[in-house]
């Protein structure tokens, strides 16, 4: 009986053991989904959509933390020797060039919005479009057609020699700190003029109104009452500008100017890797804290006007000034546009005289298509489930997920370029020296503007409609692709637009990844502009400037 007894009693404890630990369990399973519905409050994403983000947001991240780890493990030794040589003077090369192109493009491009939309300038509306113009030309290749006026060998040398009374030598030198200050301005001060002239033409006139009638003059009124409300827009052109110049490579290289772009590309030319990366990782560190101070400055200046009494702003008579202000804007549309365009033109002709427009011209431009073609379809399909998860389903893990995806948009295309290399070179060889690889740095730079398109498409979508599409037992993914991406589906195509000609412009990263034989656009421009043969060069960059002007339909029709 004793016996009996005892195994019952063990078999109840047992059970008992079991049913409390099912119970255990199920209450642990239960408070870590508690846990994850109040991280997405109460509405988390599906699996496979979660998923899917976030392993393409870990893909943008990548080459960036390599590079990151490469130059943790180079060593003391390769720190100490940059940091006492090169790197002092790499410093003030970058941000003595970055401070004077910033600080001269804002009052460039201010200046042209004031002028243009807040005066009765003759053709006011034809100068909104043409002073944008300058976004259509990429910068190295207006630094080809400023080396073919205004270098040693170039136009305007050429004339001064002509001119018997001239015994002085030829001043300008393109080939310096100026000529790349002077280049960078003028194909960079869009980017305030556009956004500047947008919120001139936002501005509500009850607030001038009230300052004059306390007696303000039209220069008081700017500062104290416009200038508040322009602050933020020329914040946002000044850090677009800042970081452009932290990371362009062609128009600094091709006038021959160091800064941190050009010595990584020259590290990794001399196959200097450890070096390109410590160089690197200082570039980095320059771009997060402009950035970071661009965030504290821009909570610092939060400016509103109510829309209930708006008023468009008044248009302000130039009376004496007119001829000046035509004089000004003419000079800065013919320095910018006119100038670069009418040497294309003319060396065009030359090279199409000469049978520059060849097999190997559309061979280049074939592949300059295919693989930002390429890049652009990725990039699209890539863009709707993140901007979905970002905009549907916000969380920390959405915000981390939408930083990571723009890693590589604020970093330079050499950068990108290093760390692909590293990564795919030792990991997975098969794609290494591939076109596939240029293509995969194209979108790792540019994915963030198909972002930013898709996401202001599928802000007109009302999240009723997905709500309406869950309570039929749709998963999140499946009434993503069924029921968003065809209404979204415009914007999404403009932004794989504006990609496919981001990817025709790129060019350090095309050249430092381009498999043997792969020569785009952008590439025979760099090579034979480098060699002077200018006939050869200039067609390619005149089918360059042409299809760039799809991205500045879009920004004209956005501002």
């Amino acid at each position: 009986m004793n016996n009996k007894e005892d195994i019952k009693k063990e078999r109840a404890a047992k059970a008992e053991k079991k049913h409390f630990s099912a119970f255990k369990y199920k209450k642990q399973q239960g408070s870590r989904m508690g846990w994850w519905m109040t991280v997405w409050n109460g509405n988390p994403p599906g699996f496979f959509l979660f998923a899917i983000c976030a392993l393409i947001a870990l893909l943008m991240a990548v080459p960036v933390v390599y590079v990151v780890l490469q130059s943790a493990g180079a060593g003391a030794d390769s720190w100490a020797r940059l940091l006492d040589t090169r790197i002092p003077e790499l410093l003030w090369n970058t941000l003595s060039l970055t401070a004077m192109v910033t600080l001269f493009a804002v009052l460039l491009g201010v200046s042209l919005a004031w002028i243009v939309n807040r005066t009765d300038l003759p053709g006011k509306k034809h100068w909104q479009w043409m002073l944008a113009l300058p976004l259509v030309i990429p910068p190295y290749v207006g630094a080809m057609a400023y080396i073919i006026v205004f270098g040693p060998t170039g136009w305007a040398a050429g004339l001064w020699r002509d001119m018997q009374f001239m015994t002085a030598d030829y001043p300008l030198n393109m080939y310096s700190f100026w000529g790349v200050f002077f280049v960078l301005t003028m194909f960079t001060y869009p980017y305030v003029f556009l956004i500047a002239s947008a919120s001139l033409r936002k501005m509500n006139r009850s607030y001038e109104e009230v300052a004059r009638s306390q007696g303000m003059s039209t220069g008081q009124v700017f500062w104290k009452v416009n200038m508040p409300f322009l602050r933020p827009a020329i914040g946002a052109g000044a850090i677009l500008i800042a970081l452009y110049v932290l990371s362009d490579f062609g128009a600094i290289a091709m006038l021959r100017y160091t800064t941190f772009t050009a010595a990584i590309y020259y590290q990794m030319g001399s196959f200097d890797n450890i070096s390109a990366t410590v160089l690197s990782v200082v570039l980095i560190a320059l771009t997060l804290v402009i950035l970071w101070t661009e965030s504290k400055t821009k909570r610092k200046q939060k400016y509103y006007q109510t829309s209930n009494s708006y008023a468009e702003p008044e248009t302000l008579p130039l009376g004496k000034w007119k001829l000046l202000s035509m004089l000004y804007v003419s000079i800065v549309f013919f320095i910018s546009v006119l100038l670069p365009v009418t040497v294309l033109l003319y060396w065009s002709y030359i090279g199409i005289g000469e049978g520059a427009l060849d097999g190997d011209f559309w061979e280049f431009a074939w592949n300059s298509f295919r693989v930002s073609g390429l890049a652009a379809l990725f990039c699209m399909i890539m863009a709707v489930p993140l901007v979905y998860l970002t905009s549907r389903y916000p969380s920390i893990f959405s915000v981390i997920i939408d930083k990571l995806s723009y890693s590589g948009y604020a970093l330079p295309g050499v950068i990108v370029a290093l760390g692909l290399i590293f990564l795919f070179n030792q990991y997975i060889p098969w794609l290494y020296n591939t076109m596939f690889l240029v293509a995969i740095a194209f979108v790792v730079r540019f994915l963030p503007q198909a972002m930013q398109s898709s996401a202001a498409s599928l802000s007109l979508i009302s999240p009723r409609i997905d709500e309406a599409a869950r309570s039929l037992g749709h998963p999140p993914w499946k009434v993503m692709i069924k029921v968003i991406l065809p209404t979204m589906l415009p914007g999404v195509l403009a932004g794989g637009a504006l990609v496919f000609v981001s990817s025709i412009k790129e060019l350090p990263a095309t050249l430092l990844l381009r498999p043997p034989g792969f020569d785009t656009l952008a590439v025979r421009i760099w090579v034979e502009t480098s060699e002077a043969i200018y006939h050869q060069a200039a067609p390619a960059a005149l089918l360059i400037i042409l299809i760039s002007i799809i991205p500045l339909r879009y920004l004209l029709k956005r501002y």
